[in-house]
């Protein structure tokens, strides 16, 4: 009896231990993330402000290949910072391979199945390709490609992602700040915006402008950039690298979820650039380096190095004609910081972003019209209400030229934070496995118009 007693027990022991063996394996199943991250040479504090936030669907360990120095050690600082944040920490655990052989590493190991990209721009458009032939998808900073010759390997990489059912995306976040939002949402309103004028080269219907700063603040430290950040050959120049932004929102509120095609839809009229002149002293505040290294001295000229990053493109986009231009400067007066300016022309009003002094240097849009007409205005509160219903809490504000809109603080949420909008929207599209049907062939236009203006320029 007894010897029956003790066989019952170790069979219903060994019944328990595979119950909770199995409840075990199911948790684990459970918790295990559909995506995986894996960072190849993190050269700009845009790799590291991807992980500013954890992701529902990605898995903590991110593998990190890169070469071994400066760039990969202040991209490893910030996840660390980020992981200790006083409020909101990640946990992040990097596992970190630095050799010269990172790529072929990476490729050979695969590890994850998405490949983060921001860094040195001269090789990045190869690791694109290299990375979706290997069928990984890949999640890119702008620019994804810099010249003529890198536009022409991203189409083909285009082609080898589609081909691979992989998706490749850049990480535009300007669509995510509240005043791009709103002007794009209002353009599409015809009872306040009308129909988006024609403009002529000297008046264009759509301008952007942009000033940005090489010395400023990240995550409330002084940004240290690399000494390759200020090579052209590596950086890419001003006409291919911030306007990416500018010519994406053009596409994307002038025509929105238009596929375009850049044989047909874009003529280049005009493109010119020029340099920003920086001293020795402030190189070195900004990069702590002592020299300037060798590969920047055919841009050093009486002891000034000079930079190629401002650039102005004018061109007719589906019959509209369009002007996008940047400016970079070494540092933002105190209490300011880089700036952009917007108008779209329509029919009815003109929608007009401004961000200067009178502003507070917070970006504030504006619906500025001629028709001070009784009905206009009530189709104007009338068609707002959708905008409203959207956006609870914007509220029409009105001023001499029309109206200022009122956004409330808590739209305001600062560039850092759009790197985690892009990616989620990425990761939605990675869900549902595939990228809206205008986003491939307007990246591609748009790297197009890029990388040709930088031709007609030089």
């Amino acid at each position: 009896m007894r010897k029956e007693l003790l066989t019952v027990a170790l069979l219903a022991a060994m019944v328990f231990n595979q119950g909770c063996n199995s409840k075990k394996e199911e948790a684990k199943e459970e918790t295990k993330k559909p995506l995986s991250l894996i960072v190849v040479e993190p050269g700009h504090f845009h790799a590291a402000l991807v992980q500013k936030s954890m992701y529902d669907d990605v898995d903590s360990v991110v593998h990190v290949y890169a070469t071994e120095g400066p760039d990969v050690k202040a991209y490893l600082d910030k996840v660390e910072k980020y992981n200790s944040a006083p409020e909101n920490p990640t946990h992040w655990k990097e596992e970190v391979y630095t050799g010269a052989d990172f790529m072929d590493k990476m490729l050979a190991e695969k590890k994850g199945n998405v490949v983060v990209l921001a860094g040195n721009n001269q090789k990045k458009t190869d690791y694109i390709k290299r990375s979706v032939d290997a069928k990984l998808n890949v999640l890119a900073d702008k620019p994804m490609a810099i010249d003529a010759a890198g536009f022409d390997k991203l189409k083909e990489a285009f082609e080898s992602a589609k081909k691979n059912n992989v998706l490749l995306y850049d990480i535009m976040t300007e669509r995510y700040e509240i005043t791009n939002t709103l002007q794009r949402e209002l353009a599409a309103l015809p009872e306040i915006f009308g129909e988006l004028q024609k403009g002529t080269p000297e008046s264009p219907a759509v301008m952007k402008e942009s000033v940005h700063h090489y010395f400023k603040y990240i995550s409330g430290e002084p940004l240290v950039r690399p000494t390759w950040f200020f090579d052209v050959k590596q950086q890419g120049e001003g006409m291919v690298d911030v306007t990416t932004h500018l010519v994406d929102l053009v596409q994307w509120s002038a025509f929105p979820d238009v596929a375009l095609d850049y044989q047909k839809d874009i003529e280049l009229i005009s493109a010119k650039r020029t340099a920003t002149q920086l001293t020795p002293s402030q190189f070195k505040l900004v990069t702590k380096s002592e020299t300037f290294p060798d590969f920047l001295k055919k841009d050093v000229k009486d002891t000034i190095l000079n930079v190629y990053s401002n650039g102005e493109m004018n061109y007719k986009l589906k019959g509209v004609n369009a002007k996008v231009s940047v400016l970079w400067k070494f540092q933002a007066p105190e209490g300011t910081g880089d700036t952009h300016y917007s108008i779209m022309k329509g029919s009815k009003s003109n929608l007009v972003v401004r961000q200067g002094a009178e502003q507070k240097y917070k970006p504030v849009l504006y619906i500025e019209t001629k028709d001070k007409s009784k009905a206009y205005e009530d189709a104007v509160a009338a068609a707002f209400k959708t905008v409203q219903d959207k956006h609870p809490g914007v509220e029409l504000k009105k001023i001499a030229a029309g109206w200022e809109i009122s956004i409330p603080a808590k739209y305001d949420t600062g560039h850092e934070s759009h790197f985690a909008q892009v990616a989620n929207k990425y990761m939605e599209y990675l869900k549902a496995g595939k990228l809206p049907e205008w986003e491939v062939p307007n990246m591609i236009a748009k790297y197009w118009l890029t990388t040709e203006a930088l031709k007609r320029a030089k």
